[in-house]
């Protein structure tokens, strides 16, 4: 975990970017069901922001992700109201945490005795149902915590699910609290429908249960074999409960589906034993597991322990590790992503780690391979870090071949053959080309973005259409479109009577006439629109300014493009590995050929130049424009804006999610704007009023 930071400016900073973070891969997780991140990430943040809170009391807000328990319900659903708050779980994830955990429950009893209830953590999804005199009236997610979505449509769908209790079980109403999964081979068959029909696979069962029971048809629900574990009852001590044995035992009873695997444990050393063996076994249950849950047994005592903000003092889950399989690695191939970073990628013997297959994973970068050492060839270890993500661990040694041999990175792209280019600070490797067929369709769209050449109507789907028509490959073959070869353009659709839908002359002429028209625009621009790392529209504007054309700026040498202000090193070699290209050269070449206009400088100011003399550096991310616009603003206001702050910088403008910037502006006592201060100034032109500086602790 990173070290929580001292002071606290830097420590509310730091927990905003975490609290941020966490909201949205928490309502990937629980209202999305689709995350983005492992459970061991999303632990890992949460814990941080944890420890800075408990470092810095001051820092804690009501709206945090550590006061709260889940994703308000969404609105496909009616909103439900739970008969009393469902808590989410405090994570052990080692056995060290367990027995802090199992010492604390000891430390609060002092002599007496307590048992503790240990059940199989079904990874599947939460639910809450409500019945009335026996009968089911409602089921509902878990939502938030205290309303979730009402499903209970979809959960009559799951067989398990008593329509209707035991006679002993009427006569009041109950709420009980439970699990809805997906078994394994019901998961294996899912997942080979949706290949069947082209779909996307699910990423794990867990991911598969919970969308399939918000699904808006129940029979497509029911369709999905789910089934259901149930654990608690909402309010036990009103049916004259005394312990959460008794209480499994009466939903068993009732007609629930509760988990056979629960044991009562009396000592510390029987709660590791359990875990210990639920850990071996994991990978013979027909269900997903990812942990145990430990409670207290008591009744009594639960209500004595009480709860946290977010949790019960009285129950814990136990984490498992990442599950861990071997298989062989065949092949390390290399994948071009759309900005030109490369990335070497395992393939391996396919292999079912979590519940699911897999064949492949990143190996991130060529030193991350070496630091691993893994081969062609070798026996490795794969695991899901978090159940979720596939990850190669390293190769098992003593297994390795004499023949194998050490992974060498390529010199060349695998796409298109250029050469591979890296910046001496970073460990990436990228292709610089501009007709990079890996990096085609992002590079287009750049060009033709309104930052750029501001091409109207040649939006994504046309420049995806133009791609596979193979009438562009690069951004000097947009000045070579024909009317005609637009208008019949195949847009991928078929009318209602099964004719193919054409782009068609008007869109088309107007197409044409908005890309002859984007080969006047101001050079800034255009050179920007070249999509060349690390220069972006203010940096553009600087080498516009010193050297007046892209002829000039393509034979100036390192040390010329450094003696440009705002400029060094790093995008100078940025900028010269991008000329020094051959396949670069000969798209500028066509490019002068087309006529569009590669030279020139910054046009006349149209506004009074009241910021002339300040610099201003901005960070974060802004709501009403991007920070490109915002920073063509206050150039047009003669501005100088800078990506770097320094003891010249005279204000830094900090939006949400402000860096490290915003931490050395606070250190050298820079003025620091919000963006009501930016947008204040855009406005009126004003310079703005100074605040008083950052005190640094």
């Amino acid at each position: 975990m990173p070290e929580i930071p001292a002071s606290i400016a830097a420590a509310s900073e730091r927990a905003a970017v975490l609290r941020r973070e966490i909201r949205r891969h928490a309502r990937l997780y629980h209202a999305l069901d689709s995350p983005e991140i492992s459970d061991a990430a999303y632990d890992s943040l949460m814990r941080e922001l944890e420890a800075i809170e408990a470092a810095h009391p001051s820092l804690v807000t009501v709206d945090s992700p550590t006061q709260r328990i889940g994703e308000p319900a969404s609105r496909l659903f009616a909103p439900a109201t739970h008969a009393r708050r469902m808590y989410s779980l405090d994570n052990a994830m080692d056995l060290d945490e367990l027995d802090a955990w199992l010492k604390r429950i000891e430390g609060a009893l002092g002599e007496e005795p307590c048992a503790f209830v240990c059940e199989l953590k079904i990874d599947g999804g939460s639910i809450a149902l409500t019945y009335r005199d026996g009968v089911l009236v409602r089921a509902a997610t878990r939502g938030d915590g205290t309303t979730g979505e009402d499903v209970t449509a979809n959960i009559r769908a799951v067989r398990d699910v008593p329509a209707l209790l035991s006679e002993d079980a009427r006569g009041v109403e109950i709420e009980v609290r439970g699990e809805v999964y997906l078994p394994r081979t019901s998961f294996d068959r899912l997942n080979a429908e949706q290949e069947a029909i082209g779909a996307p696979a699910f990423a794990n069962p867990r991911n598969a249960a919970a969308g399939s029971l918000r699904q808006k048809d129940a029979s497509v629900t029911a369709s999905r074999e789910l089934a259901t574990f149930v654990y608690a009852l909402a309010d036990p001590q009103a049916l004259s409960l005394d312990t959460q044995s008794e209480a499994l035992a009466w939903l068993r009873s009732a007609g629930f589906h509760v988990n056979p695997d629960v044991v009562t444990c009396v000592s510390p050393s029987d709660v590791h034993a359990y875990c210990e063996e639920a850990l071996a076994r994991r990978g013979q249950l027909p269900y997903e597991i990812d942990g145990v849950v430990v409670k207290v047994d008591s009744l009594a005592i639960q209500e004595r322990l009480g709860h946290t903000s977010k949790a019960p003092r009285w129950a814990i889950a136990y984490k498992f590790p990442p599950e861990e399989k071997t298989t062989i690695l065949r092949e390390i191939r290399l994948q071009v992503g759309r900005t030109g970073a490369v990335t070497p990628l395992a393939e391996f013997d396919p292999v079912t780690v979590a519940g699911s297959t897999i064949a492949r994973a990143t190996l991130h970068n060529a030193e991350e391979i070496a630091r691993k050492d893994v081969r062609v060839g070798d026996t490795i270890i794969v695991r899901k870090a978090g159940d979720v993500i596939p990850e190669v661990v390293g190769p098992v040694l003593g297994m390795r071949l004499a023949t194998v041999a050490p992974f060498e990175m390529p010199l060349l792209c695998p796409s298109c053959a250029g050469p591979l280019w890296r910046e001496e600070d970073e460990v990436i490797r990228r292709c610089t080309n501009v007709a990079c067929p890996a990096q085609r369709q992002e590079r287009l769209a750049h060009w033709a973005s309104r930052s750029a050449a501001d091409i109207e109507g040649l939006g994504d789907e046309i420049i995806a259409r133009l791609v596979d028509a193979g009438l562009v490959a690069d951004v000097a073959d947009f000045y070579h479109l024909r009317r005609e070869d637009l208008a019949s353009l195949d847009m991928g659709r078929l009318k209602q009577d099964g004719s193919q839908v054409v782009l068609g002359e008007t869109v088309a002429e107007r197409v044409v006439a908005n890309i002859e028209a984007s080969g006047a625009r101001p050079f800034g621009k255009l050179l920007f629109g070249l999509g060349i790392r690390h220069v972006g529209a203010t940096v553009a504007e600087a080498l516009v300014d010193a050297f007046g054309s892209v002829d000039a700026i393509a034979a100036a040498s390192v040390d010329s493009l450094c003696a440009v202000d705002g400029i060094g090193p790093k995008i100078a070699s940025s900028v010269r590995a991008f000329f020094d290209n051959p396949d670069n050269r000969a798209v500028i070449a066509r490019l002068h050929e087309a006529g569009v206009v590669l030279s020139g400088q910054r046009t006349a100011p149209q506004r009074p130049q009241t910021l002339a003399g300040l610099t201003f550096v901005l960070t974060g991310s802004l709501e009403r424009r991007t920070r490109e616009e915002a920073g063509e603003m206050l150039m047009a206001l003669g501005a100088k804006v800078s990506g770097s702050v320094s003891k010249k910088t005279s204000f830094v403008v900090a939006g949400e999610a402000a860096g490290s910037k915003l931490g050395k502006a606070r250190e050298l006592g820079i003025p620091v704007l919000d963006e009501a201060a930016l947008e204040r100034i855009v406005e009126t032109g004003e310079v703005p009023v100074a605040p008083e500086p950052a005190v640094t602790s």
